[in-house]
């Protein structure tokens, strides 16, 4: 990676972190940019994003490559645009973030008690100095309770047939970004698995903390192989980038809202992400639909857990182009999600334990490493489709010859010209 590159990419990242008040745990320091502290669940929910439109970006890295923009006064304008609006409509600014790749400033507004986040937003994207405004949506990780976990086997290792597939790619060196919450680098059976950690939730830290759901699905993705203990990931060589976008609220409950997920697709799309993981669900987002769109222009796989308690699977399983999950256990009412195990997983737990696992998040998790080992064997990414079965469910070996471009050879069904494939 060339130093203008490189500085580029850590400018961003330095921006980004300073509005929330928290960096990446192998990320360089922010060079002095003034922070604001982590707002509270409370706080999130009476906030409002205001985007602002940018000039196109003039970058220019100085000596040490920390570098600077060009258009200064422009973004020191945009800056008082921002707090005349927060003075005119009563708001308090808390904190803002510049977003190169889509040519706008996001500052987030602290609403005052007496009006509602959605009258405000709708009140300040009428004005004309405004691109567009809205509320910070929550998202919810996709997650069922488990029956009695006295289960010793793994669903996705007899119906994937892993141990075949793992004889023709095992994801070695794809880049899989978790969006979840924090994962545990230090499991048995996750050490050396987790390349990047970054936190964009809670305060600044060196490490986000260990919790539930991302460590389970990040043991899906990619658990150790061989280790003598545990169970095996689907892409058991990925590089897995754990980006804490939510937090971790009960055993059962994992909140996000839109401006977390924001900076973490963010990140995800700035470095260089393989395939994206959101075990989530929630509203339609404008701005995280804009990175979604992003993402997939670039080539990046983005697999969502569908909920079917919500239309068309949520948000952001229903955003065109990205792979929907559903398990198949259950009825699904769109013939376009994709089915994988979803009940009774043994996946990782906290403190070096392992649990029982069910819902529609590790369904998607399995698939994300599915899509890694694709992406291993077709790296332009032209060849990275899922091959369905007869019966709806999906025929991992097939799918990965037909990524390799070979004929079926593992005892696998014959990949026909009329077999429907999804895409990325």
């Amino acid at each position: 990676m060339s130093p203008i590159r490189r500085a580029v990419r850590w400018l961003l990242l330095a921006c980004a972190l300073a509005a929330t008040g928290v960096r990446a745990a192998d990320a360089p320091p922010a060079g002095g940019l003034a922070s604001a502290s982590a707002t509270t669940q409370e706080d999130e929910t009476h906030q409002v994003l205001v985007l602002l439109r940018m000039a196109p970006p003039h970058f220019r890295a100085d000596g040490n490559y920390a570098g600077s923009y060009t258009d200064g006064m422009a973004r020191g304008a945009r800056r008082r645009v921002a707090q005349q609006l927060a003075s005119e409509n009563g708001l308090r600014l808390v904190s803002d973030w510049p977003m190169p790749v889509l040519g706008l400033d996001c500052y987030v507004m602290a609403v005052p008690a007496s009006d509602t986040p959605e009258q405000m937003a709708e009140r300040l994207s009428h004005d004309r100095r405004v691109e567009w405004a809205q509320t910070l949506q929550v998202y919810r990780a996709q997650e069922a309770a488990a029956p009695d976990p006295l289960y010793g086997a793994q669903p996705t290792a007899r119906a994937w047939r892993l141990a075949e597939l793992h004889e023709i790619a095992t994801g070695r060196a794809v880049r899989v970004a978790l969006v979840d919450s924090g994962a545990d680098a230090a499991h048995p059976d996750l050490a050396g698995q987790v390349a990047v950690r970054a936190d964009f939730v809670g305060p600044e830290r060196d490490a986000p903390p260990p919790e539930l759901h991302g460590t389970a699905v990040a043991g899906l993705v990619a658990a150790r192989e061989g280790n003598g203990q545990g169970i095996v990931g689907v892409a058991p060589q990925a590089r897995l980038m754990a980006l804490r976008a939510c937090r971790q609220e009960s055993e059962t409950l994992t909140r996000c809202s839109s401006l977390s997920l924001a900076k973490a697709l963010y990140y995800a799309l700035n470095n260089d992400a393989n395939v994206i993981n959101m075990s989530l669900s929630g509203p339609e987002d404008r701005l995280l639909g804009r990175l979604l769109d992003a993402a997939l222009a670039r080539g990046i796989t983005i697999v969502a857990a569908w909920d079917g308690a919500l239309p068309a699977g949520g948000f952001p399983a229903s955003h065109p182009g990205v792979v929907a999950v559903a398990g198949v256990e259950g009825p699904v009412s769109s013939a376009a999600a994709l089915r994988a195990p979803a009940r009774d997983l043994p996946t990782t737990g906290l403190g070096g334990s392992w649990r029982f696992v069910s819902g529609s998040s590790y369904a998607a998790a399995q698939v994300s490493g599915l899509f890694a080992l694709l992406h291993e064997l077709d790296p332009g990414g032209g060849n990275a489709a899922v091959v369905r079965a007869s019966d709806g469910s999906i025929d991992t070996c097939a799918s990965l010859l037909r990524a390799r471009r070979e004929p079926c050879a593992c005892a696998c069904a014959q990949v026909r010209a009329d077999v429907p494939v999804a895409r990325r």
